[in-house]
């Protein structure tokens, strides 16, 4: 039996693998699932930004009870952010899209972070959008830290770092194949980074939504950020 731990975030990563049967024998090979929801927020999200936050502690960026780390986020990041601050002690605004679902905003606020409702239908240079704000607010409030998972590489850091090995050491270094959801592109970057490091030969297959700026591009060429 494992013992108890001091907190969450002494939970977050070394995530279980399941073997999916049916998909197994439909494609004749072994399919299996890393699953990421079983992380105490929920999601792979918790690796991010606990990365970021452990990174940012590290080079003196942060003061616990003081700092206020700010982010844009759809949902699962806002709410890891808010989890770990809790446990922290920091302060957490999170800027998130007016067509985000009641019950994710009301989850990141029972976690104590504020929330700033931002309009969807607009561009993401638009000032009144979630990045423009959540940039905006890191400048105006005193010993604020913007996390900035999109450009922050201690996003990518984070899945070479733990989410990769994981997967190459449960599969026993067998793994051919990783399909992954896109997002920020932190998740798939860093644990094929890591596995092609291990065996260059590794398929990496990313799977993006409808409506979502990767896919647009990917399929038009056009950089579409509406």
């Amino acid at each position: 039996m494992n013992k108890a731990q001091q907190s969450l975030i002494d939970y977050i990563g070394e995530t279980p693998m399941v073997k999916l049967h049916e998909l197994s024998e439909t494609y004749g090979t072994n399919v299996y699932a890393k699953l990421e929801g079983s992380n105490p927020g929920l999601s792979v999200k918790d690796r991010t930004v606990l990365n970021m936050i452990d990174k940012a502690e590290k080079e003196g960026k942060l003061t616990k009870g003081v700092s206020t780390l700010i982010e844009a986020s759809s949902g699962n990041t806002g709410f890891s952010l808010a989890m770990i601050c809790a446990i922290r002690g920091y302060k957490c605004v999170v800027c998130i899209k007016d067509k985000a679902s009641a019950e994710k905003i009301n989850a990141i606020k029972a976690l104590g972070a504020k929330i700033v409702l931002c309009p969807s239908g607009v561009k993401a240079d638009d000032p009144k959008s979630y990045y423009k704000s959540a940039e905006r607010l890191s400048k105006i409030i005193d010993n604020a830290y913007y996390i900035n998972q999109n450009y922050n590489l201690d996003n990518l850091d984070a899945h070479y770092a733990t989410t990769g090995p994981e997967i190459w050491q449960q599969t026993e270094g067998k793994v051919t194949h990783l399909i992954s959801p896109v997002s920020t592109g932190g998740t798939v970057s860093g644990i094929s980074k890591h596995l092609k490091e291990k065996n260059e030969n590794i398929d990496v297959t990313a799977v993006d939504s409808e409506g979502s700026v990767l896919k647009h591009y990917h399929e038009t060429g056009e950089y579409d950020t509406s």
